[in-house]
């Protein structure tokens, strides 16, 4: 058939033509769109739409556990709820003009459930920000009633944005137990002070960081796969501390403290054979739990952080270092001067004058003059040696910080006499009491001085040991025999005359060295007259030693000398100790000097004659102290009804010791009221609790 061409027939093709010329230009245009956002810009576009439908998560790890050497927790690390806010989700699809409003009705609700200020959680959600922490570590009361907020109810629309999720808050189970020792760890997850800090990195772990989503009720939603979860957990760290032995250390020092009114104190306990550090106290203490409410002053580690002057205690290793460079020998006998002896332009005097002491009787009634005359045997320069190997005048490098190296007088001069002499009987030179530890460790370990251990062992969340500690001889102080020597003159300050006889425990012997160094005024630069440190170093037991303790209270106020105020926190510590070790008093027997010296150094000429005595050893003689000029007997008061800190200071006027059991008030004295009694001698005080 033939087609009919007319006009509108050939318009309507020019139309058709035209249409489909640009159905076919806007196709095209389409398709190069499409290959540049596919192929040609594509990666950028995908990084782009994954910026912003997805989120690089910080995992942070939970930190690790702090455990004692028996595998109790000391600080442990908890989920608690934590409230965060993404403003940008709250607001989103509110109008500008709405948006005030919105903002104004949904931070009355969210401060009413969080106890917040309802303008501050206003100017948050005004701000717009992807993430806000709104409130840290809420209870469980607050936590409900912020996912209720989320939830909504019949009467109240859904808040948006809300986040509601575990984090992690440290906690200390034994409250004020070690607590210098441990530090504390602050909001931000940082461990700070003591071995929080110290092994910060190592407790915290690693952080993570991982792609994830987080949908409108605060669920993870993670779009790639995580490590192993042990990776977001730290390491679990296990201390040397024995947290029986630690609880009572700090017990006694805290009631020696109290008693004597004394303004701080510290008490390390050793292990001399490995160098293992059972206890560290100090005082006063704080809760690292509620650590905002203390101050500086009690959270400082004053066991490795304050220097001291050692005072008497220092005689020991002078005496020591004497024996073994044969200066002196163990049953010679030194003139004492009676009490006086002018050294340079300064006069050394003795507390107990006396004419002719042997070496046990120079530690056992504590002579400054013959130690001074000891140090000055061996010179200034052999002393310091001495000293340094001891471990006295550098660090021990414990994982702690804040610790002191003490202070020895510098080499880059010869001590005049007068330093040789001071430092030999702990005066002019300053310690740490962790340094008096690990040196009286020494004499107890047949001389080794030990590297000090705490931490332990770091165990990784698997169970995989990172690393472990194994004891390790620093240097060798002094010959194994002179460290016996010395230990068994050392157990004469226990017993009998010495100046510690509170330290002493039965069934065992004790020993041990006491001291009531003076303090120097900061003002004048004098030597106070009033403000003492009283300590006292010493093992047990003396043959077999399985402790080494040294404690220190500064400024007692109520009394002031070592044999008073420390020993008897000694005494106490160590029976504790030894209960813990599983050690009963049974009977000891003393170890004789003679004996003990012939079995020493052939070089030494002492113990050569006491082989030739062939097994008859020459006694020691026995040298009477004489008492200070003008002693005399007293009268004992009546003291019925007295308060403890009375009987004490009155006991001190009248220069007898005083021996109190009991608590409470004075029911009943021996000697009895009216009768005399000899200077130095002991008053018994019984004390019973007031009706």
């Amino acid at each position: 058939m033939n087609r009919i061409r007319t006009p509108e027939g050939k318009w309507i093709r020019i139309r058709m033509a035209v249409l489909c010329g640009v159905l076919a230009v806007g196709l095209g245009v389409v398709v190069s769109a499409g290959y540049r956002l596919t192929i040609t810009d594509g990666t950028y576009w995908r990084e782009l739409a994954e910026k912003q439908r997805e989120r690089r998560l910080h995992v942070v790890p939970k930190r690790g556990t702090l455990y004692d050497r028996n595998g109790s927790a000391l600080a442990v690390s908890v989920d608690v709820p934590s409230v965060s806010m993404d403003a940008y989700e709250l607001l989103r699809g509110t109008n500008a003009q709405d948006q005030p409003r919105v903002a104004r009705d949904a931070a009355t609700r969210i401060a009413a459930a969080l106890s917040l200020d309802v303008a501050t959680v206003e100017r948050k959600i005004l701000r717009k920000r992807r993430f806000t922490w709104l409130k840290r570590r809420i209870s469980r009361e607050e936590a409900e009633a912020v996912r209720q907020l989320m939830r909504g109810t019949e009467t109240q629309d859904t808040i948006r944005g809300l986040i509601v999720e575990g984090e992690g808050h440290r906690y200390y189970p034994r409250r004020e137990l070690a607590a210098p020792l441990l530090g504390f760890v602050a909001p931000d997850g940082e461990g700070k002070d003591g071995v929080e800090y110290a092994l910060n990195d190592e407790l915290k772990g690693q952080m993570e960081r991982v792609r994830g989503l987080r949908d409108r009720n605060g669920r993870l939603i993670f779009s790639e796969g995580m490590d192993e979860d042990r990776a977001f957990t730290g390491h679990n760290i296990e201390l040397s501390i024995d947290q029986g032995i630690q609880f009572a250390a700090e017990r006694e020092l805290a009631l020696a403290a109290r008693t004597y009114e004394a303004s701080a104190g510290s008490v390390v306990v050793v292990d001399p054979k490995t160098g293992e550090l059972l206890a560290m106290a100090s005082w006063p203490g704080y809760n690292p739990n509620d650590y905002r409410e203390s101050d500086p002053g009690q959270r400082r580690n004053r066991a490795v952080s304050d220097r001291f002057e050692p005072g008497s205690t220092m005689k020991i290793f002078t005496v020591a270092a004497g024996l073994a460079n044969k200066v002196v020998t163990p049953t010679e006998r030194l003139y004492c001067e009676n009490g006086s002896m002018p050294v340079d332009n300064v006069v050394i005097r003795d507390t107990h004058p006396a004419e002719w002491l042997t070496i046990s009787q120079v530690l056992a009634v504590s002579s400054n003059i013959c130690s001074a005359k000891i140090g000055l045997s061996l010179g200034g320069d052999k002393l310091y040696e001495a000293l340094l190997r001891f471990g006295f005048g550098h660090s021990s490098d414990l994982p702690l910080p804040g610790e002191s190296a003490g202070v020895l007088l510098p080499r880059a001069r010869p001590w005049v006499q007068v330093e040789t002499a001071s430092a030999s009987f702990g005066q002019g030179i300053s310690v740490t009491n962790l340094q008096m530890a690990m040196a009286t460790a020494a004499l107890a370990n047949e001389g080794k001085l030990m590297e000090p251990i705490l931490i332990k062992r770091v165990v990784a969340a698997s169970g995989e040991v990172v690393r472990e500690a194994q004891p390790r001889v620093r240097r060798r102080a002094v010959p194994a025999s002179v460290a016996r020597l010395v230990g068994e003159m050392m157990v004469a300050v226990t017993e009998g005359d010495g100046t510690g006889t509170h330290a002493a425990l039965n069934g065992f012997q004790v020993a041990g060295k006491t001291a009531t160094a003076q303090k120097t005024d900061p003002a004048t630069g004098q030597y106070s007259l009033d403000k003492y440190t009283a300590s006292f170093v010493g093992f047990v037991p003396a043959n077999d030693p399985v402790v080494a303790i040294s404690v220190m209270v500064d400024e007692p106020m109520v009394a002031h000398a070592g044999g008073e105020v420390a020993a008897p926190v000694f005494r106490r510590v160590a029976e504790m100790a030894l209960k813990y070790k599983g050690l009963t008093p049974s009977g000891a027997k003393h170890a004789d000097i003679g004996e003990l010296a012939s079995a020493a150094d052939p070089a030494n000429a002492a113990y050569a004659l006491l082989r030739q005595a062939q097994g008859k050893t020459p006694a020691v003689q026995e040298v009477a102290v004489t008492t200070r000029p003008g002693a005399h007997q007293v009268r004992v008061p009546d003291m019925t009804g007295w308060p403890m800190r009375r009987v004490i200071q009155k006991s001190i006027e009248l220069g007898v010791k005083p021996r109190v059991t009991g608590s409470g008030l004075v029911a009943r004295q021996t000697p009895a009221p009216g009768q005399a009694l000899d200077k130095g001698a002991t008053l018994v005080v019984e004390f019973e609790p007031a009706s």
